[in-house]
């Protein structure tokens, strides 16, 4: 099942995403996507209406240089363990929505990613039942203020900017993604090209470690790192990260007005 967000006629609902191109359908989910969705009996044409970032996530957690080339690129070593940080669920941004460039950074990046989406409240799961806890799958772009990351040495700053969290175009709650293809381009010029089979640290691990730490609340997303390729970004131009199996996210860039 496709799961999203949009803003309707109506107003916005979760939807089901039925079909492809011209023809794909929205379906209006009752209440939440969580467990087992009802609908109302509402529908429009995709077409007719916005998606919005597919999840309301009480917080994003992400995992940094958990591809070797990557952390090559970085300047370091990849880690032996898994290396969390969090944006805050402020930096949530739907598709085709503005990222918007902070005047006090010099240089902004994208970081095209694969994004976990949790299905229920969870802790202390171990890697072998990390599946039972997953909703599904979204794609993301941890977008970074790498001048200040530099500066700061510590991320927050850097990474949790309003609109610096991109996620969408909705969740593939049917998916393996033990070897996804990840190809970000800027202005249709591919800039990453790689497959999660060369995650350092495998999603049942990542589960396992972040549950170790916090409780997990439906809704909330991890982010599973990104490849090497990373670059700056300027105002005008178009990030996409496409994830196969998912589809293509894609957002303008605009400075600060």
């Amino acid at each position: 099942m496709r799961l999203g967000r949009v803003a309707s006629p109506d107003g916005v609902a979760f939807v089901s995403i039925e079909g492809d191109g011209s023809d794909a359908v929205v379906r209006e989910i009752a209440e939440h996507p969580f467990g087992n969705p009802t609908f109302t009996g509402r529908s429009w044409p995709l077409a007719d209406v916005r998606l919005l970032a597919p999840i309301l996530a009480s917080k994003v957690i992400c995992i940094g240089k958990n591809y070797a080339a990557h952390a090559a690129e970085m300047g370091g070593p990849a880690p032996a363990d898994p290396v969390i940080f969090m944006k805050p669920s402020t930096s949530i941004q739907s598709p085709n929505a503005p990222i918007i460039l902070p005047p006090s950074s010099s240089q902004v990046d994208y970081e095209g990613e694969l994004a976990i989406v949790i299905g229920r409240p969870c802790k202390d799961v171990p890697a072998a039942k990390a599946a039972e806890v997953i909703l599904g799958y979204t794609v993301a772009n941890d977008v970074t203020a790498r001048d200040q990351q530099r500066h700061d040495g510590q991320w927050t700053r850097a990474k949790g900017y309003d609109t610096f969290c991109p996620l969408g175009p909705w969740i593939e709650t049917s998916l393996d993604p033990s070897d996804l293809e990840i190809v970000t381009e800027v202005d249709g010029v591919e800039k990453q090209r790689s497959r999660t089979s060369l995650l350092l640290h495998d999603i049942p691990k990542l589960i396992e470690w972040v549950t170790t730490v916090m409780t997990l609340l439906p809704g909330d997303v991890i982010l599973t790192g990104t490849p090497e390729g990373v670059g700056p970004l300027q105002a005008g131009q178009t990030v996409s990260v496409t994830v196969s199996g998912i589809g293509t996210l894609s957002n303008p860039v605009a400075a600060k007005r």
